[in-house]
């Protein structure tokens, strides 16, 4: 069993997309696999209660079929950081919680699961944890994903340095073009994406491009197609 922890450098890096995708690839590859968002904020109000796409979408992407309470327990209507969406619904949001939650599916064994994070590595869950401390308690290694715009490579790079200071293995990172302008002088995208290469202390497990709008499924067999399985060790 391999599991890895998923960061960006910032929101909307593009972590769900390259999660989803990520977890296509291994599915093609006859793997079994389990996408979890432990929190989420910015979530819809159903008949089944809260629901947030990120997590929906790493549901789908779940083979053999898991119930969304295990792929997301903890779920926030309002899309602002986690620790300001539990204070504003009155809840306590503590690190000990969620790994009890995040454990059980763990030891299930999958060949692969993945924990998507939320917002950048550094996102507090209250006034003295952050979602990171998740990554360390379970001592996961981490997949970067790094939104590519400008400013990318400064984030990146303080990202990983602060992955490795928590102790962690940095496995892999996966640009995310988020910004199309950002590729338009084409030569100029691939020496910021070799500088990428050049300081990241990981392999490059694939660089994604700018996706038409698609469904969920759709996307995530997309970006398969440019992304490599990450090494277990």
């Amino acid at each position: 069993m391999s599991a890895f922890f998923v960061t960006g450098t910032d929101t909307d890096a593009g972590k769900t997309l390259i999660t989803a995708g990520l977890l296509a690839r291994a599915r093609r590859a006859g793997l079994t696999t389990l996408g979890l968002k432990p929190v989420a904020s910015g979530s819809a109000t159903t008949p089944e209660g809260l629901r947030n796409a990120d997590a929906l979408a790493l549901q789908g992407e779940s083979h053999p079929a898991v119930d969304y309470a295990t792929v997301n327990p903890v779920a926030f209507a309002p899309a602002i950081a986690p620790h300001l969406a539990a204070r504003r619904a009155g809840v306590s949001l503590r690190l000990d919680t969620l790994i009890e939650r995040v454990r059980p599916p763990l030891a299930a064994g999958r060949d692969l699961t993945l924990i998507e994070g939320a917002g950048g590595w550094r996102v507090p869950l209250n006034d003295d944890e952050d979602l990171a401390d998740l990554a360390v308690r379970l001592g996961l290694p981490v997949i970067l994903v790094v939104g590519l715009r400008l400013g990318c490579i400064g984030h990146a790079r303080l990202t990983a340095e602060a992955v490795a200071a928590s102790g962690l293995r940095l496995a892999g990172w996966v640009g995310s073009l988020v910004d199309t302008a950002f590729a338009a002088d084409d030569a100029l995208y691939r020496d910021n994406l070799a500088t990428l290469a050049h300081h990241l202390p990981a392999p490059c497990l694939g660089v994604v491009p700018r996706l038409a709008t698609a469904t969920p499924r759709a996307m995530a067999e997309a970006a398969a197609d440019y992304l490599e399985l990450p090494d277990a060790h």
